[in-house]
Formats: C-alpha cells, sequence, structure tokens
C-alpha cells in the first residue's frame, strides 16, 4: 500500500470517527424514540450522514483535483501536464463517487423524512416524490446530474481553460444540499445563505486543495514547489473567507453568545471553532518553515506536515456534517409573515431620514464592494511602489462606483427595495446605469493587466496570463458585441419584469442576489463597450458609440411607459403577503417605478456624452501630436494637411490676381 492511499485511508478513517463523536455529542446517534411514532431505524439514522459524509468528501477531492489541475500546477500554453491529466481523469471518478454518494443520501432522506425502513420506501413511489418535490430531494437531484456531467466532461479535458470551467461547475455542485438545510429554516435566512455560500466555496478550494497537493507530495511528483506555493497564496484568502462567513454563519443561527456552551449545535460549532485555530497555526509554520525548506529542496517537512493537516482538515469534515445533522437552538422571533420573508421586521413608513439610517447588512454584496476597493487599491499600491503613476481620476471614479453599490445594497434604500416596487426601480437603475459607469472607467483590467507579474516560466498561465486569456477569449468577443450587449442589457430587463422571473428572484435570497449581480454586470459589459477604457475585442468608432447610446436608451423610456400602463402588479404575490398598510398602493407605487424608470435614462445619458465627448477630443488630440512627432521624426510633413494648405495658398493667390 502507498503512502498516498495510507493518507486516504487515514483521512477517511478520522472523518468517520469526527462524524461518530459528533452524532453522540450531538444527541443524533441515540435519540429518544416516543412509542407510537414511526421511526426509520439505526440502519437510516446512521445511513444518511455517513452518505453526506462521503458525498462531501468526493465533492472535495472533486474540486481539489480540478483546482490542482487547472490553476496550481504549471501547463504549457494552456495545455496541461502529465501530472495535471492524471488529476483530471481521477477527478472524473471522484464525481462518479459523489453522485453516487448524492443518491444514496436520496434513498436515506426519503426513509428518514417518514420514518420508514429503506425496503418500505423502495415498495412505493415515496422515493420518486422525495426527489423532485421537496426541496432536500431536488438539491440531492442536482448533485447527481451534475456529479455524472462532470464524470463525463472531465474523460476528454486536456487544456487548462476546460479545467477551469470544471472547476467552476463543481464549485456550483457543492452549494444546492447546505442550502436547502438548517440555512433555510434561519430567521435571518439572507445572511445564513449568503455565509454558508462564501463558507462552502473557501472551504471547497481550501480543504480539496490541500488534500491533493498533499497526496502530489507523497507521490514525489514534479513541480511540487510551484503547487504548494501558488496553493499557500490561496489558501490565506480562503482562511480569511472561511473565517469570517463561519462567524456570520453562526450570528444568523443562535439566538445568544451563551448558545455556544449550553446548547449541542453550539458544542460542536467551538470544536470546528477550535479545529479552525489550529489549522490556521499549521498554515502559518507552512509559510514560515517548510515552504522554505521546500524551496531549498527540502520537501519532507512539507509532506509530514501537510499529511497532519490533513487529517486535521478532514477531521472537521466529520464535525461538519454531524453538525448538519444538530438542529440549532430554537430562539423567538416575532410571528409575522414579513419577518419571516424578508428577515427583518416591515420597515416604518418610508422617509428619505430612513432611506440614510435603517442600514441592512448584506454580506454578500459587502464581501463583493470590500474585494472590489481592496483588490484595486493593492493594484495602485504595487504600481506606486515600483515608480509607475497610475491617474487618480481612475482611482476616484472606481471608489465612487463602489461606494453607490454600498449604498445600494446596504443602506435603507435595499430594505425599502424589497418592500416597495418604486424602492426597487431606483436600486434596479442605479446598480445597472450609474454604478457600471463608473466602475468602467476606473479602467480596472488595465490597472490589473499592469500590476500583476507575468508568469515565472514562459508559457505557463499565472494570473496575468488567464486574465489575458480571457479577454481573447472566444466568449469574450461574442459578450462583448455591440449588439449582444445592447440585447443583454435591454432585453434581460423585459423578460425579467414581464414574466414571472421577478417574483421568483424576490421570494428566494440566492434569486435576489442574481437578479442584483444581473444588473451590476450587464450594465458594466454594457457601458464597457460605449466608454470603455480597458483594452476590448470590439472597439466602436466614437460615433457608433453615440449611436449606440441613442438607440438604447429610448428602450428603457418603453419600458417605464409600459410599467404606468399596466392595470395588474408585478409579483403581486410578494407584495401581498408583507402586508404594507402605508404608503401609496401596489399599483400606484408600481406606476411611480415605471415613471423612475422613463426619467432615469436621462441621468446616465448625459454623464455617458459627455465622457464620450471628452474621450473624443483627447484621441484626436493624441493622434495630432502623434502625427506632429512622425513629421518631425521623418522630415515629411502630413499628405492631407499639406495638400489642404496648397489649396488654401492658390486661392490667396487668385484673390490677388496673381
Amino acid at each position: 500500500m502507498s503512502r498516498a492511499v495510507r493518507l486516504g485511508f487515514a483521512g477517511a478513517v478520522a472523518a468517520v470517527v469526527a462524524l461518530v463523536i459528533g452524532m453522540i455529542a450531538g444527541g443524533r446517534a441515540f435519540p429518544r424514540i416516543i412509542p407510537g411514532l414511526p421511526d426509520a431505524g439505526v440502519v437510516v439514522r446512521w445511513g444518511l450522514p455517513v452518505t453526506k459524509l462521503l458525498m462531501d468528501l468526493a465533492g472535495l477531492a472533486t474540486v481539489g483535483l480540478l483546482l490542482t489541475a487547472a490553476l496550481l500546477l504549471p501547463n504549457d500554453k494552456g495545455m496541461l501536464g502529465k501530472s495535471a491529466i492524471e488529476y483530471v481523469k481521477a477527478a472524473s471518478w471522484a464525481a462518479l463517487v459523489w453522485a453516487g454518494a448524492a443518491f444514496l443520501s436520496i434513498v436515506f432522506g426519503a426513509a428518514d423524512s417518514i420514518g420508514r425502513t429503506v425496503p418500505q420506501i423502495l415498495e412505493r413511489t415515496i422515493l420518486t416524490s422525495y426527489a423532485t418535490q421537496t426541496t432536500q430531494g431536488v438539491a440531492l437531484t442536482l448533485v447527481v446530474l451534475f456529479g455524472v456531467a462532470i464524470a463525463l466532461f472531465s474523460r476528454g479535458a486536456i487544456t487548462a481553460g476546460a479545467t477551469a470551467g470544471l472547476l467552476v461547475f463543481a464549485l456550483v455542485t457543492m452549494l444546492p444540499v447546505p442550502l436547502t438545510g438548517h440555512t433555510s429554516s434561519s430567521p435571518n435566512h439572507d445572511l445564513a445563505t449568503s455565509s454558508v455560500s462564501l463558507h462552502l466555496l473557501a472551504l471547497a478550494l481550501w480543504v480539496g486543495g490541500l488534500v491533493v497537493v498533499s497526496t502530489h507530495a507523497i507521490r514525489k511528483q514534479p513541480q511540487l514547489d510551484v503547487a504548494a506555493a501558488r496553493f499557500s497564496k490561496m489558501a490565506l484568502w480562503c482562511y480569511v473567507a472561511v473565517g469570517l462567513s463561519g462567524v456570520f454563519s453562526l450570528v444568523a443561527r443562535l439566538g445568544a453568545v451563551s448558545d455556544l456552551w449550553t446548547s449541542e449545535y453550539g458544542l460542536l460549532a467551538v470544536a470546528k471553532i477550535v479545529a479552525f485555530v489550529l489549522l490556521g497555526y499549521v498554515g502559518y509554520w507552512h509559510r514560515q518553515r517548510t515552504l522554505v525548506d521546500l524551496e531549498a529542496g527540502r520537501p519532507r517537512a512539507f509532506t509530514r506536515l501537510a499529511g497532519g493537516e490533513t487529517l486535521l482538515m478532514l477531521a472537521t469534515v466529520g464535525v461538519a456534517v454531524a453538525l448538519s445533522r444538530t438542529p440549532p437552538p430554537e430562539f423567538s422571533v416575532p410571528a409575522d409573515r414579513a419577518f419571516e420573508l424578508l428577515g427583518f421586521p416591515l420597515p416604518a413608513e418610508i422617509t428619505l431620514g430612513n432611506v440614510f439610517t435603517l442600514w441592512w447588512f448584506d454580506l454578500f454584496f459587502a464581501a463583493v464592494a470590500l474585494l472590489l476597493a481592496l483588490l484595486y487599491v493593492l493594484g495602485v499600491w504595487r504600481l506606486g511602489r515600483r515608480g509607475d503613476r497610475w491617474p487618480v481620476s481612475r482611482t476616484v471614479s472606481w471608489l465612487v462606483g463602489v461606494a453607490l453599490l454600498v449604498f445600494a445594497t446596504q443602506s435603507g434604500l435595499a430594505r425599502y427595495a424589497k418592500v416597495m416596487f418604486d424602492m426597487h426601480m431606483i436600486e434596479h437603475m442605479t446598480l445597472s446605469m450609474i454604478v457600471p459607469i463608473f466602475l468602467v472607467l476606473g479602467a480596472p483590467v488595465t490597472l490589473a493587466l499592469r500590476a500583476l507579474k507575468p508568469a515565472a516560466k514562459r508559457g505557463d498561465r499565472g494570473p496575468r496570463e488567464w486574465l489575458t486569456t480571457i479577454l481573447h477569449s472566444r466568449f469574450t468577443k461574442v459578450i462583448t458585441h455591440p449588439v449582444v450587449a445592447t440585447s443583454i442589457f435591454v432585453g434581460s430587463t423585459y423578460a425579467l419584469y414581464f414574466t414571472s422571473l421577478f417574483e421568483s428572484a424576490m421570494t428566494e435570497h440566492l434569486g435576489h442576489i442574481w437578479m442584483t449581480l444581473h444588473f451590476l454586470i450587464s450594465g458594466s459589459l454594457f457601458f464597457w463597450v460605449i466608454i470603455g477604457v480597458d483594452p476590448g475585442p470590439n472597439r466602436l468608432p466614437y460615433f457608433g458609440r453615440l449611436l449606440m447610446l441613442f438607440v438604447t436608451m429610448p428602450f428603457h423610456a418603453f419600458f417605464g411607459i409600459a410599467l404606468m400602463m399596466m392595470g395588474s402588479v408585478i409579483a403581486s404575490g410578494w407584495y401581498e403577503q408583507l402586508g404594507r398598510t402605508w404608503g401609496d398602493t401596489l399599483l400606484q407605487t408600481q406606476r411611480d417605478g415605471g415613471a423612475i424608470a422613463w426619467g432615469f435614462g436621462e441621468i446616465p445619458t448625459l454623464i455617458v456624452l459627455l465622457t464620450i465627448a471628452v474621450q473624443w477630443y483627447r484621441d484626436d488630440d493624441r493622434q495630432a501630436r502623434r502625427a506632429d512627432r512622425r513629421a518631425e521624426r521623418t522630415g515629411a510633413g502630413d499628405p492631407e494637411l499639406d495638400s489642404y494648405n496648397a489649396y488654401l495658398a492658390r486661392l490667396n493667390r487668385a484673390d490677388k490676381g496673381e
């Protein structure tokens, strides 16, 4: 038995032991069985958490294998090396195990939900109903389908780009099951959903990457120093994200700090916190000692410490599965339908003061705004440190855009946007037509290309090379085509509000996140084509940009007029459940929202017109100065200018009768 196999076996044992201890500590191993009530039996009681543990471990292995192959190991002009291709093949088998474990979880979950044994549910249509009609069953069914798809596509992936796409697919597959567990029942479900999403994504990259890098080290594969150094940089970001999102996740589930030591759920959470602190210390030791030894050609210390860290991580995964089977402590919440839907009480009647004072913390967009500001400032700082200049106006523009994003998603406007259609329309227009203008004028892509260092090995892909590859990809060429960008910007608005999509997005927090992200991304894409400073595959002449702007804006006016003329309420099922008793009627707020959409377009139109005029003037000025320099260098003037001057001279002589 090889050392890698022994490490995998030891990790699985550590995870199972931690699961058993967690189940016993959480009171789920030997629950009190009330006579007369249905009980699924000991096989289902233990089969469900064990299969979920297997599903989590297989998912982590899939993510780690794809991550290592696509991003951690060097490649040659986008083509995977021998070790990377082996890991992609292994990811195919891991994804298949992932799908199989998800199917077993469906079986045990259906039995557990109605208190029947597995043979009893197989004799009826219970299994089908559970898999297609319950939220947890549908989530597991998605994992089965996505896992099989990843397994099939991984068989033919030989490029870093295709492998990176599969990695993104695998990360998405990690989300459905946890988001339909305790998260969906948390009173503060917005915070719980965002925190658990960030927690899982960061944890999957961290744990999965470490397991595969440790295996790579034990197998004594080449390019370990490169993979370990890249993973160490990524692991630091993952560690911070896991810690912060874990804290917010506990805040969303615990009613008081004392629940940490007075409830089974809190005690298991404390065990995770202790393991998290220990993992942080091990990571610090890696950066200070073992990576240095690895660069010096002494890999043994890294291999030993990475193996121990892997065992601790997998044991933590077992505790996490036990935690998911333990109900969080109950605490009193207002018996209010609006609170159940919103996650906060219905705000008081809207005033300008309430808009600026009733701030609402949205973890997801707070993290997005912080990341955007931090990365941009770090890029400017790196340029300044090496003596390069970066226009202050671009930095100010970017930070103004980030500040407006924070205001639109965190202030009282965000609260009232969920309650009143006209406030939602202000938020929509701000995110899609004001924030993107300032972000695009900040030229983030140009900053990144100047601040990021090229890959150490020629032909390999570091962050700068990945960015360049994305800019020159066929997808970017298609998505940034003026017709496509305009169609997305305009057409998606009509598709959202004149179908059932809007009500569905308002009902679910994830749907609301995707809707808000769409506003921001579609607006950024549109204005990048018109006034973008960054390099792009499709650059319009300035007259074409003006034409694109004037063709697009009337569609927003038509959209506003259509809203004002409607006689029925959009998403009436959502707004009626909130029970708002103050302010205008639902139909009137919708008509007000249409008026806002109709008149709001004048603000960005004016800003864009002024921007195009300035850019056009500066471009002509640059071309004139470039022509002058060429004339001075070659001693020859501009032929067109010389011809025009000769024409004027002839006219002058004719007037004088010469």
